[in-house]
């Protein structure tokens, strides 16, 4: 027996269900003995069954309007409002996150992972080149929300709503900075300009040639307290200094103490400097020290105890020393557990652009951070969806799963995405990379990609406004657009994929083809233990040019196995490929499957052009 499904919404609310439109093959069929991951109390759902999406409060939507200027007088350079800047304040906040609820579940969505908001420095920059913080990562109180955004109460309201639906909620926190508060007395001459601790070491005020100072201190990887204790003068590269205005803004109280901070200038992303440097002059922690890791694990872990949140995904988290998470993780799922919190998600953003495995393998074995934001997987979607590399680059990616500490099954872990907020969208890449103007063979790639991310390995991330087809013009301010009705002329100039609408309007289009396609997608890997948690056997794959891609996926406590398809070219084809032996049926489970079995261990696949597919591969066992 099979049974019609058509979107997480289903299973959650009575009576809502989403088209299965968008997908040429037809809706999503589930077995009976499938059961949804959704309908699961929250509290048992495990981190492979969610499905995220990522928002900046600020840009999504405007719930409270008085809240805009963040209670703050003067003009845009001191509350940081103004819609027409790409680079300040907009409007959206938490009622207006919370009101849209909604919207969010109707994809299929799980679990809401939305940019920081704990309170932030209005503005910074040099004259001339100020801009807002509205994304969040400039903090100086890690203990409220950033009234921009609305209370802490209005937070816990929104908590409290999330949950309410089965949706579980990350927070994206900072451990590594704070805002730009501390300036250095020489930074007029050197430009801040990194000073590394073999020419400035701490035992030497200035420099090597300078006074003696923090007699007795043992170094910065000696953590016993006592050896802290000697470093008395903070002085040993720069001398830090801070305007009288603000040397108590940051909170709590122990972050004012310059002491605490490396106040060795900025970084230039190499070597010492990328875990010692300010990060483009944020003041940079020193994380070695035992005061800020036992004041960080007090901040957070307060926001687990007071509001019960899901999980963390931790900012620059390769630019923090791995001895601060060797002791942080551990701390955050023991106060998670106490709360009842037995699936706690946690994981680090370590950047880069590769479609490679090794760098995040190697940081979280280092850091024994549990899982890293996917970026392999974005810039190997980017590429094959593109036609810019062949199908061979996605599988040779998926065979590195083994490298990661604990092996191929953390890797399911992994939360995967496509484009963000820092990078740009994945639209532009595609468009760009593809060099095709063309719209309807732009939508089609650009679905094909969404399809490796629900269907491959990894815990699927979508940016907000990927589902309303925005396209971005560039990675940082230019990839963070309004959904509701935006006055930035840089966004509302482009023409959205997939619909005759702009960024100047409100973008909310349940019927749009990719947030239609999002809810068909989230409705197959939320039925399919396979697509949820399955390990990786690449069956096929298209070796020097754009074809066909083929994995296995099999879940071992379930037994089920899932055949995905992927058709990277823009020409249909067929083709016979290699499957367990222990198939003995194939049941569709979204697209074009085969009917039956061409032979034991064979099935002849056929897909359109840019076309997917997932198909159960039934045993009698």
């Amino acid at each position: 027996m099979t049974r019609i499904f058509v979107g997480l919404a289903a299973v959650l609310c009575a009576g809502t269900s989403i088209s299965t439109g968008a997908l040429a093959g037809g809706p999503v069929a589930v077995t009976e003995a499938t059961a949804p991951a959704a309908a699961a109390p929250l509290a048992e759902r495990q981190l492979e069954d969610e499905i995220i999406y990522f928002v900046l409060p600020d840009r999504f939507e405007n719930g409270d309007p008085k809240n805009d200027r963040g209670g703050l007088k003067g003009g845009p350079l001191q509350h940081g409002f103004d819609p027409s800047h790409k680079g300040f304040y907009h409007g959206g906040d938490l009622k207006g996150l919370t009101a849209r609820l909604d919207y969010i579940q109707g994809m299929g969505v799980t679990a809401i992972w939305f940019a920081p908001i704990f309170k932030n420095k209005p503005v910074q920059g040099k004259p001339g080149e100020e801009t807002a913080g509205y994304h969040g990562y400039w903090v100086t109180d890690f203990t409220s929300v950033d009234p921009h955004f609305g209370t802490n109460a209005e937070f816990k309201a929104f908590v409290d709503a999330a949950h309410a639906r089965g949706l579980k909620v990350y927070m994206d926190i900072i451990t590594n900075h704070t805002a730009d508060v501390i300036g250095y007395a020489e930074g007029e001459r050197t430009g801040y300009a990194y000073r590394s601790k073999g020419e400035y070491p701490f035992s030497r005020r200035g420099g090597m040639k300078g006074t003696p100072i923090n007699e007795g201190f043992g170094g910065d990887d000696d953590p016993d307290p006592a050896n802290w204790a000697k470093l008395t003068d903070p002085a040993f590269a720069y001398t830090p200094v801070v305007a009288e205005a603000e040397k108590t803004v940051k909170v709590p109280a122990w972050l004012n103490d310059v002491s605490l901070y490396h106040n060795r200038g900025n970084s230039h992303w190499i070597g010492e400097s990328s875990v010692y440097g300010d990060f483009s002059g944020l003041d940079d922690l020193a994380t070695e020290h035992p005061r800020v890791v036992s004041g960080m694990i007090d901040i957070f872990g307060a926001w687990i105890d007071d509001y019960g949140i899901d999980g963390f995904r931790i900012d620059t988290a390769k630019h923090v020393n791995p001895e601060f998470w060797q002791q942080f993780v551990p701390a955050m799922l023991t106060r998670a557990k106490a709360k009842g919190i037995d699936h706690f998600h946690i994981f680090g953003e370590i950047a880069y652009e590769e479609p490679s495995a090794t760098i995040a393998a190697q940081v979280m074995a280092q850091s024994h951070l549990p899982y890293a934001l996917d970026m392999g997987f974005a810039k190997a979607a980017q590429l094959v969806a593109s036609g810019k590399a062949g199908p061979r680059l996605m599988a040779e990616f998926l065979q590195q799963d083994a490298i990661y500490p604990g092996g191929a099954t953390t890797a399911t872990g992994l939360p995967t995405f496509l484009g963000n907020h820092d990078f740009g969208r994945f639209s532009m890449f595609v468009r760009d990379m593809s060099g095709n103007s063309d719209e309807a063979k732009l939508l089609a790639r650009i679905k094909l990609g969404h399809a490796m991310m629900f269907l491959l390995r990894g815990v699927p991330t979508v940016y907000y406004g990927d589902e309303q087809g925005f396209i971005s013009d560039g990675n940082d301010q230019l990839a963070r657009e309004d959904m509701f009705p935006s006055k930035v002329g840089f966004y509302n100039d482009n023409n959205l994929v997939g619909s005759d609408a702009t960024t100047a309007q409100s973008n909310f289009d349940t019927a749009h083809p990719l947030y239609r396609l999002i809810a068909d997608l989230a409705a197959a890997r939320t039925a399919s233990p396979a697509l949820r948690r399955g390990l990786t056997q690449v069956r096929a794959f298209g070796e020097t040019a754009p074809g066909l891609l083929a994995v296995e996926r099999h879940d071992p406590a379930s037994g089920q196995r899932v055949l995905a398809l992927f058709n990277t070219g823009e020409t249909p084809l067929s083709q016979s490929l290699e499957v367990s032996y222990r198939a003995a049926r194939v049941t569709p489970l979204l697209g074009q499957c085969p009917a039956a079995l061409a032979a034991p261990g064979s099935v002849k696949v056929t897909l359109p052009a840019f076309g997917f597919a997932a198909c159960i591969l039934e045993t009698d066992d």
